[in-house]
């Protein structure tokens, strides 16, 4: 299972009842983010979740909006007496952007790891999270993230029996570890497992122009959460412009993708109710959900 939550959704500057953008999954004990607007702290603490699990952190792109948050929050977590390393992964200069926003939070009981992204598309696994980042198209360095939670396939009983495995390994085997014995005996969990099953998909892409690529990444995703920055009639000029999008194009992606659902979030300041444009893109694509505060959903893995 994998607990996400819209903790932010406001682009640009925040609203008395919108933060500035920022999105939380938690699975197995480890919480990820992607981008740390300002109001993170405050969202968290409304929702519930707590701030210590926190081991990866994501960044889209360095605009204040979506960064802004990162120093008070690293605070806390060091006031959490936290001392496990924690990742952050974003687009080139990562470090020197991270290194600056630190003046005024220098000592921190926890040590740093950045990985750069410098290619267009880039994987990692952290955490339990397969990670997938890609270039999207804003007006500065801006990624897209795929998030999945892999799935093994079963375990079979039969052939763990017929290839003699001893019992006390199966349990081991099943999750994923790979064995050897005091006498030399090698077995791998591919030994024990069936055919990997479907897991669990989540993409995310806000501050950018509706681009291939992101409809090939939201493919059949459990849930495509897009910016929607402009929903009244006469912005698309201004979209174009200033390299966002629409719910209209956000909607059109979607159906090229065909995810479950499509969460809409990053509203201009002036789109005080996006729920009041949602017709049209709802036309183009029938599951299209207005994003707000706190918003959340449990993605389970499929029944078999």
């Amino acid at each position: 299972m994998l607990d996400v939550c819209l903790l932010g959704t406001g682009g640009m500057m925040p609203l008395p009842n919108r933060w500035l953008t920022s999105l939380m999954t938690r699975f197995n004990g480890s919480n990820l983010l992607i981008d740390c607007g300002e109001g993170t702290q405050i969202a968290i603490k409304r929702k519930g979740w707590v701030f210590k699990p926190i081991d990866v952190i994501c960044f889209t792109h360095y605009h204040a909006d979506h960064i802004s948050g990162l120093p008070g929050l690293l605070l806390t977590m060091g006031n959490a007496e936290r001392t496990e390393p924690l990742a952050m992964i974003g687009p080139r200069g990562l470090e020197k952007v991270v290194g600056a926003l630190r003046a005024i939070a220098p000592e921190l009981p926890f040590p740093i790891q950045f990985y750069e992204l410098n290619s267009p598309e880039e994987s990692f696994a952290l955490c339990g999270y397969q990670i997938t980042a890609f270039r999207v198209h804003h007006n500065v360095p801006c990624y897209g993230y795929v998030l999945e939670i892999p799935r093994a396939g079963r375990f079979d009983v039969e052939r763990a029996r017929s290839r003699g495995i001893p019992l006390p390994y199966w349990n081991r085997l099943q999750k994923g570890e790979t064995i050897t014995t005091p006498e030399g005996m090698i077995y791998t969990p591919d030994m024990v497992l069936g055919d990997s099953r479907k897991g669990i998909k989540l993409t995310y892409t806000t501050d950018t122009r509706p681009v291939d690529t992101i409809a090939e990444h939201a493919a059949g995703s459990d849930l495509f959460i897009c910016e929607g920055m402009y929903g009244e009639p006469g912005k698309e000029k201004k979209a174009r412009e200033y390299k966002h999008m629409t719910f209209r194009e956000a909607a059109g992606l979607a159906a090229k993708a065909e995810p479950k659902e499509l969460w809409l979030t990053h509203y201009s300041p002036s789109l005080v109710h996006p729920e009041e444009y949602l017709e049209e893109a709802r036309r183009i694509f029938p599951r299209t959900v207005a994003g707000r505060d706190g918003k959340t959903i449990e993605l389970m893995f499929e029944e078999e």
